[in-house]
């Protein structure tokens, strides 16, 4: 009997097909059960996962019952600021029955959940680069962010961050106000037009869409100097990329398909926004070589850093260094700071009281209202509004844009006594943490800016569980331009408007990458 010998290939065919396998079982067996079982050994606790889908199952059932037994539309009087229950049910549900500290599946990944202001502060206090961006989340975010500061780890991360960071310093920020009264002022104009021609006197404003406009204007004059117009372009295209981004994929990461079967909506509206980009860069470059004069804006930042010889970045990754970033301070800057202004200004319809505090205020530092545009000139001025500072404090504690901050541990972990492994996804639940009634009292769910009286270290038990604006090494660079054009807007706004609720106002905050109102903001206003 004749015996064939094998082919030569079949062992290499062999050891390619086991070395799979394993790696196969480790990624979606071995290494999952590891962090569980290093987590269980200390107490941790939580629902049970089945494989290969982790919780996933059990979060859509949650979530569906939570949507069908959900009746929007309430009415100013009835409205309740506790949106938690509702946007995030099966934590929730979850947090009731294993406590204030749990661990849950998504697919592969594993997540360990902390509304624990005590566990928080340890966290805080970790500025190591062993807390990063968690990998799934950066698969889903790739077209929009692609490798610029919000989307990177390590040492990458960390050269972004010490180049950018500077560059929204109080100091720099200064230079931007002109632009940002500018703005504003050309959509009041636009309002007490719209009060004029109404016969009441009064005319409702989709509040968050004008706002949205407005900053997306500020922003982009800020970028692009004169071409600010094509700037609007731009940040219409990337609220496209958002709106397609804000799907439950971010949240379970197993059923993101992005590396296999790429979002070819999302990939071409990259490549658009790119275009543009690339005709401004190409814009600035013409103008330079032909000795015009140059624009002072965030892209000329941006290309200035990419030029210095000092940079700490590879001269073939230099111009994705500035596209990617642009796309990042567009999407962090714009509408992180309007959301936040839309639901302020639905808090104080609800208050008229607190409208009128702000007005008193601002006559107290300026003289009177007609003066503050002139006021504003004066940045030092915004440190006077004490009233305003307070109201912009708590609607950011009671609707926070981070509504859930995740963290990837890169590297084995100590939280005080708790050992977290390499490749857990660590979630602090911003929008449990500012509403837990021991730290922040029993009016933890009502509109109250006098618990910012004295300051946010007075304002609750354990003042390092508010955090607006993320926590670490990676807290939000551009706090200060936010803050900056939150007051600038609001008091102007203020100064010139009464606001009040329409009775079409549906409250529904929405988790979209961002906390936003699902059916926007509807208000009544008329000259104040």
């Amino acid at each position: 009997m004749e015996v064939h010998a094998l082919p030569m290939w079949w062992p290499i065919l062999l050891i390619g097909v086991s070395s799979l396998v394993m790696r196969l079982l480790n990624e979606f067996w071995f290494e999952p059960r590891r962090i569980r079982t290093v987590l269980w050994k200390q107490g941790i606790r939580g629902p049970r996962p089945t494989f290969p889908y982790g919780n996933v199952p059990e979060i859509q059932k949650i979530r569906s019952t939570m949507i069908n037994n959900t009746h929007e539309g309430l009415d100013g009087q009835q409205l309740n600021h506790n949106w938690f229950p509702s946007v995030f049910p099966y934590l929730h549900e979850w947090e009731i029955k294993y406590g204030s500290i749990f661990m849950y599946s998504t697919g592969i990944n594993q997540h360990l959940y902390v509304s624990d202001p005590k566990l928080v502060m340890e966290i805080k206090q970790n500025n190591s680069l062993d807390l990063g961006k968690p990998t799934y989340l950066g698969k889903s975010l790739q077209p929009l962010l692609g490798d610029g500061l919000l989307r990177t780890n390590g040492k990458y991360w960390a050269v972004q961050r010490k180049l950018l960071a500077p560059e929204f310093f109080l100091s720099k920020v200064k230079g931007m106000v002109g632009v940002m009264l500018e703005s504003t002022a050309a959509m009041i104009k636009t309002w007490d037009c719209r009060i004029k021609d109404s016969k009441s006197g009064i005319s409702t404003i989709e509040i968050d869409d004008e706002l949205k406009r407005l900053s997306a204007d500020i922003i982009s004059r800020s970028c692009f100097g004169s071409s600010y117009s094509f700037g609007n372009q731009i940040f219409e295209k990337i609220g496209d990329m958002v709106e397609v981004l804000g799907t439950p994929n971010l949240l379970y990461g197993f059923l993101d398909l992005s590396w296999f079967l790429p979002n070819k909506k999302l990939w071409n509206l990259r490549k658009e926004v790119d275009s543009m980009l690339l005709k401004l860069v190409r814009d600035r470059q013409v103008k330079r070589q032909s000795g015009g004069a140059i624009e002072n804006d965030l892209l000329q930042m941006l290309l200035d850093i990419a030029s210095t010889n000092t940079i700490d970045i590879p001269r073939r990754q230099r111009e994705t260094f500035v596209l990617d970033n642009c796309r990042n301070i567009y999407f962090a800057t714009s509408a992180t700071t309007s959301v936040t202004a839309s639901w302020t200004l639905m808090l104080l319809s609800l208050h008229p009281e607190w409208q009128d505090r702000i007005r008193a205020e601002i006559v107290e530092v300026c003289g009177s209202l007609n003066k503050l545009h002139h006021c504003l000139h004066n940045t030092d001025v915004l440190r006077k509004f004490k009233v305003l500072t307070m109201v912009i404090q708590e609607s950011m504690r009671l609707y926070p844009s981070p509504a859930q901050l995740a963290r990837a541990i890169l590297e084995n972990v100590k939280f005080g006594d708790l050992d977290v492994p390499k490749g857990t996804n660590v979630h602090v639940c911003v929008g449990a943490l500012h509403r837990e009634p021991e730290n922040w009292g029993p009016d933890a769910d009502e509109f109250k800016p006098e618990r910012f009286e004295n300051g946010i270290s007075n304002a609750c038990k354990q003042p390092q569980a508010y955090m607006p604006f993320g926590f670490g090494t990676r807290v939000c660079i551009g706090q200060t331009f936010a803050m900056t054009q939150l007051k600038i807007v609001l008091s102007l706004i203020l100064s010139k408007f009464a606001f009040a609720l329409s009775p079409d106002y549906r409250h529904s905050p929405s988790h979209k990458m961002i906390l936003i109102p699902k059916h926007g903001i509807r208000l009544f206003v008329k000259s104040a």
